[in-house]
């Protein structure tokens, strides 16, 4: 029976950290997008000591197509970040006891460490971590 507690308990934070992931898919996509954009602003350097033409007035549909399909993946990933926050919002706030809304909101919508949440509700890391104990056990999936 602790097995399968613990197990369930797994399978909530990971859907209730999804949120996290889906932010950390955005902010990759948004390194990449800013990478390809200044590849193109910042004409390539080959050190292969052969001679390359120059004047960077080659054809951009190998660039273009690139960026496009990188900026359609980047909207994807902002659409499924936000359905994952409205999906992750909704479970905690079907939560009856506000204490546990709390604690699940500061740790997998704010991402704050368990420390910065202690100071903020003002209780003891202990009974932080006994309300997030009862919140996922009341957290309906």
């Amino acid at each position: 029976m602790n097995e399968e507690i613990r197990k369930e308990n797994e399978r909530k934070k990971r859907f209730l950290w999804s949120y996290q992931e889906a932010i950390r898919e955005v902010s990759r996509l948004e390194i990449r997008l800013r990478e390809v954009r200044q590849m193109r602003i910042i004409p390539a350097f080959v050190a292969d000591g052969m001679p390359h033409g120059s004047g960077g007035t080659g054809d951009l549909s190998g660039y273009a197509a690139q960026l496009d399909a990188l900026e359609r993946r980047y909207l994807k990933a902002r659409y499924r970040r936000i359905r994952q926050l409205k999906a992750v919002t909704d479970r905690i706030e079907a939560l009856t006891e506000q204490h546990e809304k709390d604690v699940l909101t500061y740790r997998y919508i704010l991402d704050m460490e368990w420390e910065e949440i202690s100071v903020k509700m003002k209780y003891s890391w202990q009974h932080v971590h006994r309300i997030h104990a009862s919140a996922l056990k009341n957290l309906k999936m």
